[in-house]
């Protein structure tokens, strides 16, 4: 049965109807023939009862729609992935000498698709990306399973820890839980391999919002900081303020308001001055002084800190609009500030605004936090 989009619709919270209407609309700015709105909500009730398979003209909308993979979409779990039977010697080389040519001259080329692949999804969502990121990593892990030496393989394993930290994000994003965690498990394995430091730091430290939005936050915070501990004196000044910040997130999330403000102590002695956000060792990270007002205030809204208004709308007024979803995690924070103060018709606003922009970018995760700030009004 194809059980998995409707698992994937529901934490949508789509109806069957809405799915329709995705589906028209997707087809109708994409030039692309679908059937009857009538024949539709047939398809989508066959599609997730298992009595209709669902094609790969079909397949392709709704990876795109709902952000997920085949296998995810077919509610199976992903098969280990196994390079295919090669037919003698003539194969293998072939293969070997592929990876050699991609570890040579193409890791630039692909580092780059890595970042073009980041700065769409800032701006578009994670959801429309699934096919690019999914086909980007396979290409990534196929290169390293067949790269020989160690200095062939590193510059390739590099590439793939940065490529795998963004897919697991845009996983958790989209509610895949379980897809991120295999890809921050990917990252952190080829941060090993790359002898990276700062990569294995950050995959692990993001993994930690795994367990976060899971309910464990108590496990989060032992997680992120082992990733400080990895780390150790091997980051970037910027990335340990990222770190730093990201305990205070996760500390706040534990009910640990005295360790939530030592972190953010710690993360505004370790950020370099300027205006500058983009680590140059670490193009993952961004975090300048109105990235870390908006954590600030995101940290102390948590715990209930008045603080928290003065921070968060200071870090409205600097906001880079082409962040999106950072956009939506703000009105999220300033929904959450002035809901502790009892401010309700500043939540409401900030709410709608949220909603509207995670709407754009398909976030199932703020999508989830704004029916549960909704939910305590």
């Amino acid at each position: 049965m194809d059980n998995g989009l409707r698992t994937a619709r529901h934490a949508r919270q789509w109806s069957q109807e809405r799915l329709v209407r995705e589906i028209e609309r997707h087809a109708q700015q994409h030039s692309l023939a679908v059937a009857s709105s009538v024949s539709l909500h047939v398809y989508v009730s066959e599609w997730e009862n298992g009595k209709r398979s669902i094609s790969e003209r079909y397949a392709k909308i709704l990876r795109a729609l709902l952000g997920i993979t085949d296998d995810e979409l077919y509610g199976r779990r992903a098969a280990l992935t196994v390079p295919a039977e090669v037919d003698g010697y003539d194969e293998l080389m072939s293969r070997i000498d592929t990876a050699q040519r991609i570890s040579t001259t193409m890791v630039k080329t692909l580092t780059e698709q890595t970042e073009l692949l980041r700065t769409v999804d800032r701006q578009m969502g994670a959801a429309s990306l699934i096919d690019q990121v999914t086909g980007h990593l396979a290409t990534l892990e196929d290169a390293l399973t067949f790269a020989v030496l160690p200095e062939t393989r590193r510059p390739v394993a590099r590439a793939l820890a940065g490529a795998a930290t963004l897919a697991a994000w845009q996983a958790l994003d989209v509610g895949a839980v379980e897809r991120a965690w295999r890809h921050y498990e990917l990252g952190k394995r080829a941060a090993k391999e790359a002898n990276e430091p700062m990569y294995l730091a950050h995959a692990t430290a993001e993994q930690a919002y795994v367990l976060c939005d899971a309910g464990r936050p108590a496990v989060a915070v032992e997680l992120i900081r082992n990733a400080q501990h990895v780390g150790n004196q091997m980051v970037s000044p910027r990335l340990k303020a990222w770190l730093y910040a990201a305990e205070a997130e996760i500390c706040a999330k534990a009910g640990m308001p005295d360790d939530c403000r030592r972190a953010l102590d710690n993360a505004t002695r370790c950020l370099p001055p300027g205006e500058e956000a983009r680590d140059p060792d670490m193009l993952s990270i961004f975090l300048n002084e109105g990235h870390l007002n908006r954590w600030r205030g995101n940290a102390l809204a948590l715990i209930g800190d008045n603080e928290a208004v003065d921070n968060l709308y200071g870090a409205l007024d600097v906001i880079d609009p082409t962040f999106i979803r950072a956009s939506a995690g703000l009105r999220c924070d300033l929904a959450q500030a002035h809901l502790a103060r009892g401010e309700n018709d500043l939540v409401r606003d900030h709410l709608r605004q949220a909603r509207l922009l995670a709407n754009r970018t398909g976030s199932v995760r703020h999508r989830r936090r704004i029916d549960q700030l909704s939910q305590r009004l």
